[in-house]
């Protein structure tokens, strides 16, 4: 197995967003915000390539809203397509593209409009089966009123009209799923619901090495101490007790975390102090031998 960092540039969110009731003077040292109080974060993906089987985990937010709607964001992209190309890749040669959760900035790039054809929706991964989750995918697809504004349906349906969504099973209560894609036999997957229902973290294994894509419940190292949850969370108290399950494993165990939203750092391993588990080390992703 290989993984490969694919980028699709950065963005803004607000600050007060993207770290809930932490004050300001906080984390905004290392986080500084325009007039808006927006923050720099990445879209990041990896990209696995085991045997004949290349997937991308989660695709970024696209181009295919409106102006008014990337205003707000202030999307700085990079292109997908000469990053493949460096890696010997092609987007039609991607099997599998695995998504996290639907809301728009880790989706979104998985549907495009069609060259000819705008009004028309179509894959950007043509040979490619989209997985999520049953009960996400129910969750995205009859939104509550405070996620609404993320989870947008031309992100969302032309996948399943597409006829390539896959789900992958989650057993009523259970946390995780073993090897649950065929042609992967070293991923496993961990579900969370503090952020949205039933997020799936990829969860990779190397012989003893294991490295966790972290999504939406660890957005940066800034995250790391388990009270530190995003406002955006609609449950965050789960999310405080799934941080502290996860990092618990991932300090125990010797984990390397790979950051989907951090601006400055790709992989991170954390450790345990007298105030609990905090950040060891960061930076790229191949200084941790990924």
């Amino acid at each position: 197995m290989t993984i490969h960092t694919v980028t699709h540039g950065m963005f803004k969110l607000d600050g007060g967003a993207m770290f809930g009731v932490v004050p300001k003077p906080l984390w905004s040292k290392g986080h500084p915000t325009d007039d808006r109080n927006r923050c720099d974060w990445a879209l990041r993906s990896i990209l696995i390539e085991e045997g004949n089987r290349l997937m991308l985990v989660d695709c970024g937010m696209g181009d295919k809203q409106p102006e008014k709607f990337f205003s707000h964001y202030a999307p700085r992209t990079e292109d997908v397509d000469e990053q493949l190309s460096e890696l010997g890749f092609h987007r039609n040669d991607i099997t599998d593209v695995f998504l996290t959760h639907l809301h728009f900035d880790h989706c979104g790039g998985a549907i495009r409009r069609r060259a000819g054809q705008p009004e028309q929706f179509e894959p950007a991964f043509a040979n490619a089966t989209f997985w999520s989750t049953q009960r996400h995918w129910d969750w995205a697809t009859n939104p509550n009123p405070r996620e609404k504004a993320s989870f947008l349906k031309e992100n969302i349906h032309p996948i399943e009209d597409s006829g390539q969504l896959q789900f992958i099973q989650r057993e009523e209560g259970s946390t995780d799923s073993r090897s649950p894609i065929p042609g992967f036999a070293d991923l496993d997957v961990l579900f969370v619901d503090g952020h949205t229902e039933s997020q799936m973290l990829p969860l990779i294994k190397q012989g003893e090495k294991k490295a966790l894509f972290t999504a939406d419940l660890l957005p940066s190292t800034t995250h790391i101490p388990s009270a530190w949850v995003m406002g955006y969370d609609t449950r965050p108290l789960l999310t405080v007790s799934e941080k502290e399950r996860i990092l618990t494993c991932a300090e125990r165990e010797g984990w390397t975390l790979l950051l989907e939203h951090d601006a400055h750092h790709e992989a991170a391993t954390v450790h345990r102090t007298e105030k609990g588990i905090r950040l060891e080390r960061a930076g790229l992703r191949s200084d941790f031998d990924w």
